[in-house]
């Protein structure tokens, strides 16, 4: 019986071994929204990281956070460092390239609790007199994560930060 009991216990071993592996080695994770304001009066909010802590989801999640920003004050080349409590981590974030109005890109480097090194994009879309706003994360997904991948939902978890942002990001540029 214990026997058994053990071949089997191999079996789904391997097979959840064998389903993290065959999931793809890249994730994306996407979410946008309409604001009522114009393209140049919220890229100001994404490109300059002092005012991410107006909308951002995670600057309020630890009041105690260290961050430092360094470079330019804004735009191509500002970095933005964070360390905080188990909720936030550690990471650093960079502007690689942003052209008003229309997109802003940042390299995203997580240093802990789990290394990952991604990249986000903001993209503003005149839609009339409205803007549509894209916030996308891309990056590798390195074995951990697509195994990780098979219990949590990465999209729905993440993407709801996304949501959270965006909403107060069109509160903000509402005002």
């Amino acid at each position: 019986m214990f026997r058994y009991i053990a071949v089997a216990l191999v079996v789904i071993v391997a097979g959840i071994l064998v389903a993290a592996a065959t999931r793809p080695d890249t994730f994306r994770i996407e979410r946008a929204i309409v604001i009522s304001a114009p393209a140049t009066k919220i890229f100001h909010y994404v490109n300059d990281f002092h005012q991410w802590g107006v909308w951002s989801p995670w600057e309020k999640l630890d009041p105690a956070m260290k961050r430092s920003y360094a470079g330019p004050p804004s735009g191509n080349g500002a970095v933005y460092e964070w360390q905080g409590n188990g909720k936030v981590g550690q990471g650093r974030m960079q502007i690689v390239d942003a052209t008003e109005p229309q997109h802003v890109i940042i390299q995203l480097d997580f240093l802990k609790p789990m290394e990952g090194h991604n990249r986000a994009m903001f993209n503003f879309l005149t839609v009339g007199a409205d803007t549509r706003v894209v916030w996308t994360m891309e990056g590798p997904s390195p074995y951990i994560s697509k195994l990780l991948g098979l219990v949590f939902n990465m999209d729905r978890l993440i993407g709801g930060d996304f949501e959270k942002g965006l909403a107060n990001l069109k509160a903000t540029s509402e005002r």
